[in-house]
């Protein structure tokens, strides 16, 4: 059990410091020169999985919506738990907000 232990660490570490590697490209930004409002997300997890939050605060600020709003919505969907929905309601909203705001900094 410890060497499957060993092993399983060692693929998982690996794939956590090689996952910029795999990170899709901005297609917005390619045919147009722009960011469009989801840029910055996948470094931002990036930055989470490094443990640098700060820096995926500053990347992508909505994360911090985002990832618990997911959460809520799978727990929600697939279990027998039931979420109020004026949480999901109100991270949604924040999410947007955080996603909006941090767009239309980026241009001014």
């Amino acid at each position: 059990m410890n060497k499957f232990y060993e092993v399983t660490k060692m693929y998982l570490s690996h794939f956590f410091l090689s996952i910029e590697n795999y990170m899709l490209p901005c297609y917005t930004k390619k045919l147009w020169g722009f960011d469009c409002p989801g840029c910055g997300l996948q470094r931002a997890v990036v930055f989470l999985l490094k443990g640098d939050f700060l820096s995926a605060f500053e990347m992508y600020p909505a994360i911090y919506t985002i990832l618990p709003l997911l959460v809520l919505l799978l727990l929600d969907g697939f279990s027998r738990v039931k979420i109020n929905s004026l949480l999901i309601v109100s991270l949604t909203i924040a999410s947007v907000a955080l996603i909006l705001g941090n767009y239309i900094l980026k241009f001014i």
